[in-house]
């Protein structure tokens, strides 16, 4: 594939997806409300759209047990009928808000059907950056030129450490796209995850400290196209952290054990690498004690 320099519009061209973190779980235990917040990402998408006229916006809604598509600038059919204007909204927006309430709803309907009780009340993240790529994948492919593609990750739910695996294939995946992944966590706790894939990706980090100014974050922060960056003081990463989880219980460890075939890692000693099914080279040497002994056992005269 042709690099992604070769192909753009001009520098300060951007197509923005955006994952938003709709996560029940999440938003019934903050201090800020779900209304406000949408507030907030809803004047900094009409604030990214009119810096250039060529910009392009997706929104990528991430619930907990699924995630879809509720918002592309470049369809002519996201002038919705919903008056959107008497709650202080653009009307811009009203195709979004429409899908966004089905979403919530559907979503909504689908945690009933599941057994949550064992599981780390976390959003669809690994899905909806799967999403997004997918969707940079096919502009890629669409024509010679196009905008210069980036992620934000909008979240506030903890990290799920069953999906490690498929959030760093899509980290890696980024990396290889030259796509970088923003990331502004509104969570209590911070998110190895965002940190990792911001880090990896050339990316911006950043957890506001007052949730009531998040439209200033947002935009003297994500707002700024990637050629800007080069000249604009943006927050930098004070640490990352790189933890990872383990396949066997899904936790998150600070020292394991990885299988040197697959990179499996896992917290406690195996016998025999439950991914790639290769045995570990201890578990050979102990197999094998028992004929080392017999042979080192002279015949008794």
């Amino acid at each position: 594939m042709a690099s992604v320099a070769s192909k753009l519009y001009s520098d300060d061209v951007s197509l923005l997806v955006l994952l938003l973190d709709t996560n029940p779980f999440f938003w019934s235990s903050t201090s800020i409300k779900f209304s406000q917040f949408l507030s907030h990402v809803f004047a900094f998408l009409n604030a990214v759209l009119g810096l250039n006229q060529l910009n392009q916006v997706v929104v990528i809604a991430t619930g907990y047990s699924s995630c879809d598509y509720i918002y592309d600038s470049s369809s002519t059919s996201n002038h919705g009928s919903l008056e959107s204007s008497r709650i202080g909204l653009p009307a811009l927006f009203g195709s979004l808000i429409e899908k966004l309430e089905d979403f919530i709803t559907k979503d909504e309907e689908l945690i009933k059907e599941e057994e949550v009780e064992d599981r780390i009340a976390s959003s669809l993240l690994s899905g909806s950056l799967s999403m997004a790529l997918c969707y940079i994948q096919r502009v890629f492919r669409s024509g010679n030129i196009h905008p210069q593609p980036r992620i934000l990750c909008l979240q506030g739910s903890p990290d799920g450490p069953e999906q490690y695996v498929a959030v760093m294939n899509s980290i890696f995946s980024a990396q290889r796209l030259m796509v970088p992944i923003d990331s502004c966590y509104i969570g209590a706790q911070n998110s190895a995850f965002l940190q990792q894939a911001s880090y990896i990706t050339g990316g911006v980090h950043h957890t506001p400290k007052q949730l009531d100014g998040l439209f200033q974050y947002l935009t003297t922060i994500f707002a700024t196209d990637l050629h800007s960056r080069s000249f604009v003081q943006l927050p930098k990463p004070v640490g990352v952290d790189f933890r990872a989880s383990c396949f066997c219980h899904k936790k998150t460890i600070d020292m394991g054990y990885i299988c040197s075939v697959c990179l499996s890692i896992f917290c406690a000693h195996h016998k025999k690498c439950s991914t790639c099914g290769s045995v570990f080279g201890q578990s050979k040497l102990d197999d094998a004690s028992p004929v080392s002994n017999k042979k080192r056992k002279a015949p008794e005269t």
